[in-house]
């Protein structure tokens, strides 16, 4: 497996890539954003890992140029911002995952190898329902009215709803499919309010609704 470790502070990259080489992943360490995306132009990688606040291209802007050009390569966002609004920037962009700085080795090695799970999971295969259509390989959403891509967690989520239409499920089991244990409920909250605005922006016939403290995806008009 090998990775894109992209951090300007060079003693944090050093100790971090010399750790994630003894967990026996290829480590590709660069100090800006810059750099970061002309390595991605030229290699293909199992995973990504962007600090936001790098010179010359920041994480944000780096992963906006790999949704662009369609590379949807499982990204982990490092920031020492912790505001929900930063937060909600970078999953917008594209981000699957993220990590407040500080962070505890352990943590970052459990969720790169959650990331490339994940992505590892869905091989060529589409669930449908409605007049939608998701391909778990490449998380792209279609309908008849138009397509976009999802992040690995959105698609994970959406799949499980997906395949049990009509089927309330709590923010616990959710939250599962994200692997997450810090601010779970924000983050189920987060993605399925993503998931809400891609769906109407497809045009889908099909949609999120809450019933008390669980979630399901059934057809727009029909009434429980």
């Amino acid at each position: 497996m090998r990775i894109l470790y992209a951090e300007d502070e060079k003693a944090l990259s050093h100790a971090v890539a010399e750790i994630l080489r003894m967990e026996q992943y290829e480590v590709d360490a660069v100090y800006d954003g810059l750099q970061a995306w002309e390595q991605l132009t030229k290699v293909h990688y199992d995973a990504v890992v962007l600090d936001i606040m790098m010179p010359k291209l920041d994480g944000i802007q780096v992963l906006k140029r790999m949704r662009e050009k369609e590379d949807f390569t499982p990204t982990l966002l490092l920031t020492a911002r912790s505001a929900l609004e930063d937060r909600i920037e970078g999953l917008t962009a594209g981000a699957d995952d993220y990590l407040p700085k500080p962070f505890e080795m352990g943590e970052l090695l459990a969720r790169i190898d959650s990331m490339i799970r994940r992505a590892t999971r869905y091989k060529v295969q589409s669930v449908k329902c409605g007049n939608i259509a998701l391909d778990c390989e490449t998380y792209e959403l279609k309908s008849d009215r138009g397509s976009l891509r999802l992040s690995s967690r959105e698609a994970g989520i959406l799949e499980l709803l997906m395949k049990n239409t009509g089927v309330p499920f709590s923010q616990d089991q959710i939250g599962e499919k994200l692997e997450q244990k810090e601010d779970m409920e924000q983050a189920v909250m987060l993605y399925l309010s993503f998931l809400k605005n891609k769906l109407c922006q497809i045009h889908s016939n099909m949609e999120i609704v809450r019933i008390h403290d669980s979630f399901m995806l059934k057809e727009r008009g029909i009434d429980e």
